[in-house]
């Protein structure tokens, strides 16, 4: 173990232990070198380390603190590592998406909103109506933007902000854009929308196995191009 790693797990183990909770200061930081055994260059590497991470938040000409440490926030650093992956790796990534998220969209089957259904279809019909319309396609980017936010809100509808942190992580932006570029020269978009229809349809009626059924066939017909592709 180096010595900045030394230093990290010291800083950890306060926060686990509760000496350093969510939003607190930490001391300063010739106090907290002193008060850990470790010498100020090795602490303000650990700081660096874990604000990289989103454990802390150093905040010029204040101090640094201590996140709220919600899942949100530490599983953030999640989709920067994911788009590093190569192609054949994405398809392991899918996979899990595939375990994934089928189960947070039964569990927003049983719980989502009204409300928030009524504002998905708003913009599936929006999104349909620029894809019909003979002003120029959206583009890659509006797709990825529009792909990302339906299943982000169906996840969220799951209750279950870890499992929407980590569905967040496996498929960020980069990710899907690469995806989408594909799909668009496929002409497989308008498969994509009917499925994101048929998936806020099972929700409507609250049908959550229907929901999940809809999610598989939707997540397996990405991993189908995919491998089709490399």
């Amino acid at each position: 173990m180096t010595v900045t790693d030394e230093a990290i797990e010291k800083i950890k183990g306060m926060i686990v232990s509760g000496a350093l909770g969510p939003g607190d200061r930490l001391p300063r930081e010739s106090e907290l070198a002193t008060e850990l055994g470790l010498s100020r260059n090795s602490l303000r590497e650990a700081v660096r380390a874990l604000a990289l991470i989103r454990v802390l938040d150093v905040r010029q000409g204040d101090g640094t603190y201590v996140t709220s440490l919600d899942p949100q926030v530490l599983l953030a650093a999640m989709s920067f590592v994911v788009d590093f992956h190569r192609d054949d790796t994405v398809l392991e990534l899918l996979a899990v998406r595939r375990i994934l998220e089928p189960a947070a969209t039964a569990l927003a089957g049983t719980r989502i909103a009204v409300a928030e259904l009524d504002a998905l279809e708003s913009e599936l019909d929006a999104l349909e109506s620029e894809l019909a319309a003979p002003a120029p396609e959206p583009s890659v980017g509006q797709l990825v933007a529009a792909d990302l936010e339906f299943h982000r809100r169906i996840a969220a509808a799951s209750g279950n902000s870890v499992l929407g942190s980590l569905l967040d992580g496996l498929a960020g932006p980069h990710t899907r854009a690469r995806v989408w570029q594909g799909l668009t020269r496929q002409e497989a978009v308008g498969r994509t929308l009917h499925e994101h229809r048929q998936i806020l349809a099972a929700l409507r009626t609250g049908d959550a196995e229907a929901a999940r059924s809809w999610s598989i066939v939707h997540i397996a017909g990405v991993e189908q191009w995919l491998r089709a592709a490399l």
